[in-house]
């Protein structure tokens, strides 16, 4: 497979098509290597639209996201260069890369060490040295090191916890998609004052539960 060409075809059949048109985005696309963030067992599955697991057996639901799901979040998060990024949920880093081109910092937290640890190495790889990977429960994101310009969860939630919103800056935005099986929306919560936010639900999407979050419906993978 010529990945230059499966990487193109991605970008123009399933990003493009879901009305991600921002050229700095479009060219981190091309730019940061989605194929080596996947697990070797996976690597063929590396262009294709759907969410690749991350390990055979471990904590259940854990994906990278479809490539479209990725690009739209990272357009509607509109990263500036002095922006402080948290993203709860690693994965194997690829998110964390995308943002890291755009953003100051990325404080990235993953609940599983497996993970967290071929996360870093990932990044490690790429040249990436603006991610700090901690391995701990990001439910209740990271207080002590907020606030955040921006804060993405890499998983579905039923709702989202107060706790997180609280850590964004005023004019912070927060990305997550939100509901339950089989009526999810991804959720663009903006902080507009010091207990003032603003949610706007652009698309509808699926994405398994985020792990460490209350569940009530568990997607198989």
């Amino acid at each position: 497979m010529n990945n230059d060409i499966a990487r193109f075809n991605m970008i123009e059949q399933q990003i493009r098509p879901w009305e991600v048109l921002d050229g700095q985005v479009l060219s981190l696309l091309s730019a940061v290597k989605r194929e080596n963030f996947v697990p070797m067992a996976n690597k063929a599955l590396a262009f294709v639209d759907m969410e690749i697991p991350l390990q055979a057996h471990g904590t259940q639901g854990q994906v990278m996201l479809a490539p479209r799901v990725e690009a739209r979040f990272l357009q509607d998060a509109a990263i500036q260069p002095t922006d402080k990024v948290l993203e709860i949920g690693t994965g194997s880093g690829y998110m964390a890369a995308l943002a890291a081109h755009q953003a100051a910092s990325v404080l990235s937290l993953e609940i599983d060490s497996n993970l967290a640890q071929q996360a870093r190495a990932n990044l490690q790889a790429a040249g990436i040295t603006n991610v700090e990977v901690r391995n701990t429960d990001g439910c209740q994101g990271a207080p002590a090191d907020g606030p955040f310009d921006v804060i993405f969860l890499s998983g579905s939630v039923p709702e989202v916890p107060q706790v997180l919103l609280n850590q964004l800056k005023t004019g912070g935005r927060l990305l997550a998609v939100v509901g339950e099986d089989p009526v999810m929306r991804a959720s663009v919560i903006t902080r507009t004052g010091e207990q003032q936010w603003q949610t706007s639900e652009p698309w509808d999407t699926l994405a398994p539960r985020l792990q460490g979050f209350p569940e009530h419906n568990r997607f198989s993978f």
